[in-house]
């Protein structure tokens, strides 16, 4: 992985999704030396969620990729719920 800094918070971990990225980054000069953010492009980062410790930052990059894949699965649910009831409207 290159080397990514936002807001001084350098990328250590990122998780990929469907189009979505989550990152996960560290500083040495903050209070809140960790933060998860959405990321679009590799360069426009979004609702950051800071922390005090690596464990709880990984916890919350695992939980909001899993977040993601949820989203991406009952949206597959929906359209493949809405395939089978046009089929069978067109089959009356």
């Amino acid at each position: 992985m290159e080397k990514r800094v936002n807001q001084g918070y350098e990328i250590i971990q990122s998780m990929e999704v469907g189009t979505a990225e989550f990152v996960l980054g560290v500083s040495q000069h903050n209070p809140n030396q960790f933060v998860t953010w959405k990321c679009s492009d590799k360069t426009d980062y979004y609702w950051g969620h800071y922390t005090d410790t690596l464990l709880k930052a990984t916890k919350d990059l695992c939980e909001r990729t899993l977040e993601e894949i949820h989203y991406l699965e009952q949206r597959e649910q929906r359209r493949d719920t809405k395939r089978t009831v046009q089929k069978v409207e067109r089959e009356r």
